[in-house]
This record gives structure tokens, sequence and C-alpha cells, in this order.
């Protein structure tokens, strides 16, 4: 396990750095991220240190204890300054695992006036969340078979039409993408009347689909419809996989079968929902395009943005968005949630079996980017909705027993599970926020974060008896 100690240093090192060049910024908390890069710094080089030496070949089963870990070591980091500036234990371990994983929900209040060194660290996490689960996605869940993700293959493997040789320049080339994205909407930003820091704070948290916002109304704090546009299109170019754009770019070709499902899936949506805000609150049907797109396609890429609070749209309204805030974005981007990939496997798998039940003596197969899906990937699509719904059952009835009203137990657990950020309810929906839960259920929701951005399969497999005695066995 040398190794695994080894890479969690590094981590503490990269976020270390990240804490100087905070405190060289901003003065204002110079003095709180200086002594948490001391911190930080110092406990990760020694670590490092203690654990070098000649690695083994890292084995698949260690790569479950690495994943699982590098994510909670980062959240610890994170906290690091936000608990030296005023927030409790409990509360600086939520907002930090909230920003690594890109979920977006908060505790924090009076953001308006919060030093801008902490909403440059929260907008940091966020970006550095974003694209660390882009390489997750990319190395390692893919050879680790998590729930189905090992189709992500198809797209950017060495079956069948690879587009870079390895793994390493694949990440690389997503890194570059995923920068100049975030730049391009910097300038955007900036273009529709945007502060500098409040367009790169924005754009980091937008193309990592975090929605970490520096203001307490979110971004609806801009009022301008350019802005909110722009922000829509970003929001949902994070969500999209960074192997389809890597194949627009190295064979010209973007055709794929789960970014297809998810345009039109939330062009439907969007589309009827509008209609139904026009017909019913009588607003103006392009407001109303605006606000329905924006605030659907925040929820749908878990970026948990809003420019209003939706739930006061009415009862139809708040159903929709609970039902959207478990569809999630594509495999292989920024996004969290289920994801597009299994939801279209998943419907799929349904019209087979129904298929099947109507005429037993047909032949069904399932396909996915013109290839039989197998049976053992189906068996993971399917295992992983159903520990998906176990998982969050569990969850809303702890958060129940903890205090919360049904309706916040059971959002807030979807919420987290999914990594969106707002919940729905007077209490954590999009005009609320965390602050007011305790901190038994403010720890529940985050593990309830690390789970979800962990596929569920790979943090599970860590408390099964028979992992732990095959990595022993390999000592």
């Amino acid at each position: 396990m040398n190794f695994v100690v080894f890479i969690n240093g590094l981590v503490l090192v990269f976020f270390a750095a990240l804490m100087g060049g905070d405190a060289i910024i901003f003065h204002g908390t110079a003095e709180v991220f200086g002594i948490s890069a001391v911190l930080v710094g110092l406990t990760g080089t020694l670590l490092s240190l203690s654990s070098w030496s000649s690695f083994p070949e890292l084995h698949r089963l260690h790569t479950f204890v690495l994943t699982s870990s590098v994510w909670l070591t980062a959240a610890v980091a994170g906290a690091v300054p936000l608990y030296l500036w005023s927030l409790s234990p409990a509360d600086a371990l939520f907002e930090a695992m909230s920003g690594i994983t890109t979920t977006g929900s908060t505790v924090m209040t009076g953001l308006d006036t919060t030093p801008r060194g902490i909403i440059l660290w929260r907008a940091l996490l966020q970006a550095v969340g974003g694209i660390g689960f882009i390489v997750t996605g990319i190395a390692l869940l893919p050879i680790m078979k998590v729930g189905g993700m090992q189709l992500f293959r198809t797209e950017s493997s060495d079956k069948g039409e690879k587009e870079l040789r390895s793994a390493v320049l694949f990440a690389s080339a997503s890194l570059q993408i995923y920068v100049g994205l975030m730049a391009l909407c910097a300038l955007i930003y900036m273009a529709g009347g945007m502060s500098f820091f409040d367009a790169v704070t924005h754009a980091m948290t937008t193309l990592s689909t975090g929605g970490y916002s520096g203001y307490d109304s979110s971004f609806g704090h801009f009022q301008s419809p350019f802005l909110q546009w722009s922000a829509t299109l970003f929001m949902l170019l994070g969500a999209l996989p960074f192997a389809w754009y890597i194949r627009g770019v190295y064979r010209g070709s973007l055709r794929s079968e789960q970014v297809s499902a998810m345009l039109r899936s939330l062009a439907v949506v969007i589309g009827v929902m509008s209609l139904w805000l026009t017909l019913t609150k009588g607003i103006d049907p392009l407001d109303a395009l605006r606000l329905v797109a924006f605030n659907v396609v925040s929820v749908v890429t878990t970026t948990g943005y809003a420019t209003t609070d939706y739930t006061l749209w009415g009862p139809f309204a708040v159903t929709a968005f609970f039902v959207l805030t478990a569809v999630g974005g594509c495999t292989g981007s920024t996004a969290g949630g289920a994801k597009a990939m299994r939801w279209l496997l998943f419907g799929r798998a349904l019209r087979a079996l129904i298929t099947q039940i109507g005429s037993p003596n047909v032949v069904t197969s399932i396909r996915y980017e013109g290839r039989r899906v197998e049976d053992d990937v189906m068996s993971g699509v399917i295992s992983f909705f159903v520990l998906y719904a176990v998982t969050f059952g569990i969850l809303a009835v702890v958060l129940t027993y903890l205090g919360l009203d049904i309706a916040s137990a059971s959002s807030g657990a979807l919420t987290a599970l999914a990594n969106v950020g707002p919940g729905v309810g007077a209490v954590i929906g999009p005009a609320g926020n965390f602050s007011s839960l305790s901190d038994a259920a403010k720890l529940v929701l985050f593990f309830g974060m690390f789970l979800g951005r962990l596929e569920l399969f790979t943090v599970f497999v860590l408390f099964t008896r028979l992992f732990w005695r095959e990595v022993g066995g390999r000592h």
C-alpha cells in the first residue's frame, strides 16, 4: 500500500501549492491560506517521503483503495482553510466535499461579503474536482468495471477506434479541452458584463458542473439574459463526454448515442415545461424558455446553479425537478448523477424484456454504438440502479431519523448521491441552503456525496471481507 500513501501525499502537496497561490493573490486571507499551506504541505511531504520505494505494479484491487482515499484526502485538505477561516469542522468538511465532488450544496451564507480568497478557494475545489473525475473516469473506473462504466471503453479505449494511444495522453487532451472551454467561458462572461474575478470563478464552477457561486442568490445575481444563456450552454458542454470532444478533433466524428439521447431528452423536457409555465403562470414564452432551460440544464448536468426558486412554480415543477435530479450528464464528463448512458441502456433492457415477454421466440440483444452489450455489462448497469435505489433509501431514512422532514430528507439524499447541489423544499431548495442541518446530517450527506461521485461500487467494495483478503494475499 506504499504507493497509495505516496500518491495521497502528493495530493496534499498539490493542494498546499494551491493554498499558497491563494495566499499570494488575496492578502485578506493570506494568513489562513499560508498556515494551511504549511500544515497540509508538510503532512503531504512526510507521507510521500516515508512511503517512497520501488513500487510494484499497481493491481486492479489497489485502484479501489487509491481512488477512494484520494477523494477523501482532497476533501480533508480542502476543509483545512475553511475551518481555519471560520467554519466548524462539520461545515468545513461538508463544504469541501461538496466542492471537490462538484456537488455545489453549501452551508455558507453571506457569500456576497465573503472574502474573495474563500470564494476563489471554493471555485478551485470544483475546478480540480471536475478534471479529477474526468481522469478517474478515463483511467480507472472502466478498468474496475464499476456499474457498467466499462462501456466507456467503447468511446475512449483500445477496443476499436482508439483516438489516442494511452490513457495518459487521453487525460492530457481532456485537460487541454477542459481548460480551453473554461477560458472561453470566462471570456464570454466578461463580454456579458461580469467582472474579471466573477468571470473566472464562475467559469470554473460552470465547466466543472459544480455550481458554487459568489452570491447568495446564485447565478440569479446576474439578471442578464445573455449571461444566463451563456451559462446554460457551458453547463451543457461540461456535461458532455470529453471522449466525444477528442473524437471530434482527431476523427472529425461527433456521433454518440448517449449525447444524442441526452440532447433529445433535454429538448423535450424544456419544451414541455416552458409551454406549461407560459400557460399556467402567464410568463412571456421567451422568458419561460430561458428560465426553464437554465434551471433544467443546471439540474440535469448536476451543476446546481439557480436563477429563481422553481419550487414556487407548483407541484408539477417540484416533482419534475426531483425526478431530473437523478438523471445526470454523460459518462466521461464532469457531471454526476446516474449518467445518460446507463439510463439509455436501462431503457433498452426494459424494451428487450417486454419484447421477450410478448414474443418468447424472438431473440433480442441490447446494442450500444453498433455493438452488442455483453451480459456482464448489463448486469453491472442493473446492479448499479438497484444499489443506487437502496443507498438513496437508507440515506433518506437516516436523515429523517436525524430530524429532517420527509421531503427534505428524500431530496437531500438524492441531491447528495447525484452530486447536484440544491434540493427541493423550503430548507434545502434553490432559495435555501444546508446550514440549518445538524452536524450529524451534514456528515451523512458528506458520505452520500462521496458515494455518488465514486459510482457507489468503488466505495462499497472496500467494505467486503473478501476484498481485503485478496489485497492482503498480494503483499
